[in-house]
């Protein structure tokens, strides 16, 4: 009894928790049917990953900081059902994440949805233990302020980070509504002043549409960062595009953040301020593959309104991005681990 005991209490073998931490089968349980967690895995509470698992997908559900047409507080839901759809290997790069990594939903982050800077608060705490237990973490939103603190709690461990920015807007604005500094347009300049972004490790892929003032992109260029705007995209390529940015984040720990307004409104109109003359849905799904084999610690899709696309088809391509970013994420861990498990045995 006493040995059977002591194997009820051993930590799980890797292989074990890959066995676990499995989508449910819609060959047994029909997609329609169950309970909704992100890509159908098993819901596992945060205080529970450190050492459980490898990245936990986590739903951040508040709007407040928006400007505009709001609703994106309503997006990790919808985007949840609609995840059902995805399966176990992306068909495009044939990485399938379950065999890479332990994930699971660790549900939504307790949002205060009528008080910001205590949502801000809370976000960064709770990922920042997921960080600091060794989890990486894939974020739905909400809208755009939720990568700030997200930033902040990675930086605390990793250091300053560098950023792949895709969206239509440069989000490095300074103040709205007579001074207010914490809205889905300001959370990148508000990360550089705070140290925890490296703005010459910064890309921002697919700026259009229009600006309150020029001074938010002359601020953004004057830190140095660099701006891939989506005349430069069209002109030279997404393969280009891919490679500059690349060449600029480099190996160091970086953050991925997915805007979906990035994407043209005929595909995605569910968004708080779409902007016309964007990315395809292939054409992200093709932008987003382009950044395989990076040093990426964490990533967010964001800005998903579902009052605004009752259809769910925003939601769906907002999915199907979260699944890309997954991927990624899945194996630059495996990646990492294996490197390092390489250095301790020489």
């Amino acid at each position: 009894m006493a040995q059977n005991l002591k194997k009820m209490n051993e930590p799980a073998t890797r292989e074990q928790r890959l066995e676990t931490y499995q989508p449910l089968s819609g060959m047994v349980v029909p997609r329609f049917a169950g309970i909704s967690t992100f890509m159908r895995l098993p819901y596992l509470a945060p205080t529970q990953a450190p050492g459980e698992i490898d990245i936990a997908i986590l739903g951040i559900p508040f709007d407040g900081a928006t400007t505009n047409r709001p609703g994106t507080r309503l997006g990790p839901r919808q985007v949840r059902e609609a995840s059902s759809l995805m399966r176990l290997v992306n068909y495009g790069t044939l990485v399938a994440p379950y065999d890479l990594c332990a994930c699971a939903d660790v549900g939504d982050v307790p949002v205060n949805p009528i008080d910001v800077q205590d949502t801000l608060r809370r976000i960064e705490a709770e990922v920042s233990y997921l960080h600091q237990g060794g989890v990486t973490p894939l974020s739905i939103g909400g809208d755009h302020i939720i990568s700030y603190p997200i930033l902040r709690a990675l930086a605390a461990k990793s250091g300053p980070m560098g950023l792949i920015h895709v969206d239509a807007h440069s989000d490095t604005g300074d103040t709205y509504f007579g001074g207010q500094k914490l809205t889905h347009g300001t959370p990148f300049r508000r990360a550089i002043e705070d140290g925890v972004l490296d703005p010459k490790r910064m890309v921002q892929i697919g700026i259009r549409g229009h600006m309150y003032a020029a001074d938010e992109r002359e601020w953004a260029l004057d830190q140095g960062i660099r701006i891939i705007d989506m005349e430069e995209v069209v002109e030279k390529g997404i393969p280009y595009a891919v490679a500059e940015s690349r060449r600029i984040v480099g190996m160091d720990p970086t953050y991925f953040t997915f805007d979906i307004d990035s994407i043209d409104p005929a595909f995605a109109p569910g968004t708080g301020t779409p902007e016309i003359g964007g990315f395809t849905s292939r054409e992200a799904l093709q932008l987003v593959r382009g950044f395989r084999h990076l040093n990426l610690v964490g990533a967010d899709m964001v800005e998903v309104s579902p009052p605004l696309d009752q259809s769910g088809g925003t939601a769906l391509v907002g999915a199907s991005i979260a699944f890309e970013l997954l991927c990624l994420l899945a194996e630059a861990r495996a990646e990492r681990v294996s490197k390092e498990t390489r250095l301790n045995v020489v």
